[in-house]
């Protein structure tokens, strides 16, 4: 996608219950999705074959990361390395940047 944005935040919706996602750049090397998890939400325990990085815009939420808890706050930046074992749990609704890369 060649797109540009002038505020990312004006991206972020919610719905009442899930996840809603939006891949923002896909190429083979690189992917920007924006993910917007509604209060409540989870993504069970899974795993990437790439690299990636977290980026928290709001919320409140944990990052469960092999087995450690990170929070998931405004600002937060979580890295993580290709296979790892990860979940996600949003106590309100949390929205964040996800990268990934070979």
């Amino acid at each position: 996608m060649n797109k540009k944005w002038n505020n990312i935040n004006k991206l972020i919706e919610y719905s009442k219950s899930g996840i809603l996602s939006k891949e923002l750049v896909r190429s083979e090397n690189f992917n920007l999705t924006l993910f917007c998890m509604s209060k409540g939400s989870e993504m069970t325990e899974h795993t990437s074959t790439k690299q990636g990085t977290v980026f928290v815009l709001e919320g409140d939420g944990t990052f469960l990361l092999e087995g450690k808890k990170t929070p998931m706050r405004e600002g937060a930046l979580i890295y993580m390395d290709k296979n790892a074992k990860h979940s996600l749990k949003a106590k309100k609704n949390t929205s964040f940047l996800l990268t990934l890369t070979k």
